[in-house]
């Protein structure tokens, strides 16, 4: 084998090692050979070396049978190594801290990542409510307020190159035409601020807006309220706060 053949087999391990560990990622839990085979596709006898390699190394873990897999120990320590050196998690802070406290409500820091957010900080709200969020979790920016606000930053043609025609549905409100979604992305722009309105869960409300530390924006805040306490009041009061968590971040984040 040359030198070239030999560096192109390493380049098609290290990817399908990446898109292994994207698969456990994405899929809580434990799966089985067979199954992981299915979703990725590799040869089942490649397959099963690189698994091996991958839990010896500490980055997928086995149940007590030796024949299911799920993420591993290492994964967690390289994903809260982002989060701890991230300059905009340690500077939102407190403004974070100060939008909870203003709205009482549960509160998000997320990263556009393709056609997802991920979520890099949260606030639990003082009332009681299932926490549907978690950092590090992905979810599909046509369906929430973080992702239509930062969405928004980019052009119509953009947001077209970016996203299908055709949008997931996760609930009955979820808007699934990208076409639709452009159209709402413009009033976005016009008032500042984006809105989901059971889009992504039923019975919640969220209400995002954009930092423009850098354009397009990256990152967004959001504050997220079940609907059933979700007064024109208290819908005022968590806008209002938002934009001054903006601006707050605005300041905070103007050296990045």
């Amino acid at each position: 084998m040359s030198a070239g053949e030999t560096g192109g087999s390493q380049v098609k391990s290290a990817v399908r090692t990446v898109e292994l560990l994207e698969f456990f990622a994405g899929r809580p839990g434990m799966h089985s050979l067979a199954d992981v085979q299915t979703a990725v596709g590799y040869p089942k006898s490649s397959l099963y070396m690189l698994l091996r390699t991958l839990v010896e190394l500490g980055w997928v873990e086995t149940d007590a049978t030796g024949t299911r897999y799920g993420i591993g120990v290492r994964a967690l320590l390289v994903g809260t190594s982002y989060i701890d050196g991230d300059e905009v998690v340690a500077a939102a802070r407190p403004t974070l801290d100060r939008l909870s406290d203003d709205t009482t409500e549960t509160i998000h820091l997320a990263r556009l990542d393709g056609t997802n957010v991920v979520y890099l900080a949260t606030r639990q709200s003082e009332h009681y409510l299932r926490p549907f969020t978690r950092v590090g979790r992905r979810l599909p920016a046509h369906s929430t307020s973080l992702g239509k606000a930062l969405l928004a930053t980019y052009s119509d043609e953009q947001v077209r190159t970016l996203l299908p025609k055709a949008l997931d549905r996760l609930t009955e409100h979820t808007i699934t035409d990208r076409e639709r979604l452009i159209a709402e992305l413009a009033q976005i722009r016009e008032r500042g601020y984006a809105t989901d309105r059971e889009e992504n869960t039923l019975g919640l409300s969220c209400f995002g807006i954009a930092i423009p530390y850098r354009t397009p924006a990256r990152d967004a805040i959001s504050c997220s309220v079940p609907v059933a306490r979700l007064t024109p009041a208290h819908e005022q009061l968590i806008r209002d706060a938002l934009v001054d968590a903006r601006d707050r971040l605005t300041l905070a984040t103007r050296h990045l």
